[in-house]
């Protein structure tokens, strides 16, 4: 028997606030934009840049408070987060008859990582601390560092995790 695998991992900057509807069974989708970047320099010595962009999907999993409604609640323009899901491609016909094409990130896990500096109230929760992960529900994994980052905040608090199946 063959096995396939269909896995995105990304760490981006969130492109604008996610939009969240409720869908006709009841259920809640959160939709957003993820940007991802890269540098090098090419063979004249000129820096390149290339940003690409994802479209994120995630679903409420049942009933109750799920992972759309943490993206709701917490996610917001220009944040860093690490999305871990499913690519997806699917094509619809338009109004006007023409096959449209499209190209989603089906998230499954999402964490947070890092709030804004300087206290702005946006990355913190409500008693200034600040949020380490938007999934509480999801089993709790080691977090990817990100790439070039310095922020260390959370550092202290990893320590005190009981949550790890570490042998030393």
């Amino acid at each position: 028997m063959s096995r396939s695998l269909n896995k995105a991992i990304l760490i981006g900057n969130v492109g604008g606030d996610p939009e969240v509807r409720t869908v006709g069974t009841g259920g809640r989708v959160a939709t957003f934009s993820l940007a991802t970047g890269r540098q090098w320099t090419d063979q004249s010595g000129n820096k390149q840049e290339k940003t690409e962009w994802h479209r994120c999907v995630v679903w409420n999993s049942g009933r109750g408070t799920g992972l759309a409604d943490v993206v709701e609640k917490y996610v917001r323009k220009g944040e860093k987060v690490y999305v871990e899901g499913e690519i997806e491609y699917r094509q619809w016909q338009d109004k006007d008859g023409q096959t449209r094409y499209t190209t989603e990130i089906k998230v499954k896990e999402l964490m947070l990582l890092g709030g804004r500096p300087g206290g702005t109230g946006m990355g913190d929760d409500m008693d200034g601390a600040p949020r380490r992960s938007a999934a509480p529900a999801a089993p709790r994994k080691a977090a990817a560092p990100a790439a070039g980052g310095d922020d260390f905040n959370d550092f202290p608090g990893a320590l005190a995790d009981d949550g790890d199946d570490l042998p030393f």
